[in-house]
């Protein structure tokens, strides 16, 4: 068995360019998220502010608001 001589496969590797990051990406990216926290306290605060208001309202419908000292007589 006679082996014949293969033309070699030469393969060039091309790497892709690299993105350099600007101060403007920074800037941009520093302010979305900046942006994105914002959003979600105020949605946090609404919601949250909202169930305790909604649960003080259903204890005042149903009569099982707490008693504050002024509103108690005391007999002597």
């Amino acid at each position: 068995m006679m082996l014949l001589p293969q033309n070699p496969i030469i393969v060039q590797v091309v790497q892709q360019p690299v993105e350099s990051t600007s101060l403007s990406d920074v800037l941009v990216g520093a302010i979305g998220l900046t942006g994105a926290l914002i959003l979600l306290a105020v949605l946090l605060g609404g919601a949250f502010g909202g169930l305790l208001i909604g649960v003080k309202l259903l204890r005042r419908r149903l009569n099982h608001e707490p008693a504050s000292d002024s509103d108690i007589i005391h007999i002597v």
